[in-house]
């Protein structure tokens, strides 16, 4: 019993020392990271109209390919959830092609129409070094976007996100 205590405190040095030796230094990824983000938007179709929107973005580990979903808050409210294909441009930057649906309430049009719709999602997301700042910027282009004649719906979004 006396010597219990000097044996645990061996193996747990050892334990310690073990996964020094061994560990490998950590390999860098290119814009690595999901995060959630809050911004401005602007419908560009049927009038200008100014709005809010929230962003998130899931990134897969070791593939080019992320979970995004935004909510554009306007006049209406639309929820767009995409699929992209990120392409890394540098340690830091993210351009990426998204395609998804847009989700909208009601019958008033949001920044991106008002009716449920086929959309693209261009963009670009920055992180700032040495923080878990993500500076990101995208449009919409909905297509079909409108229930009294179609048309296409177009938006601009940009903002400040947080990664995780």
């Amino acid at each position: 019993m006396k010597y219990l205590k000097y044996l645990i405190s061996v193996l747990g040095t050892g334990a310690v020392f073990s996964l020094l030796i061994n560990s490998q230094p950590a390999q860098a990824q290119v814009a690595y990271g999901s995060y959630v983000g809050i911004g401005p938007t602007v419908g560009l179709s049927d009038g200008t109209q100014l709005g809010g929107v929230l962003a998130f973005r899931y990134k897969l580990l070791e593939t080019p390919v992320s979970f995004r979903a935004q909510a554009l808050i306007g006049q209406g409210t639309a929820v767009v959830p995409t699929v992209s294909y990120d392409v890394p441009l540098n340690w830091q930057t993210d351009v990426y092609l998204g395609a998804g649906m847009v989700l909208t309430s009601g019958d008033t049009a949001s920044p991106v129409g008002n009716k449920i719709s086929f959309a693209l999602q261009p963009g670009i997301d920055y992180v700032v070094p040495n923080s878990n700042t993500v500076i990101f910027g995208n449009a919409i282009i909905a297509f079909d976007a409108y229930r009294n004649g179609g048309g296409t719906a177009l938006s601009l979004q940009g903002g400040v996100g947080l990664r995780f």
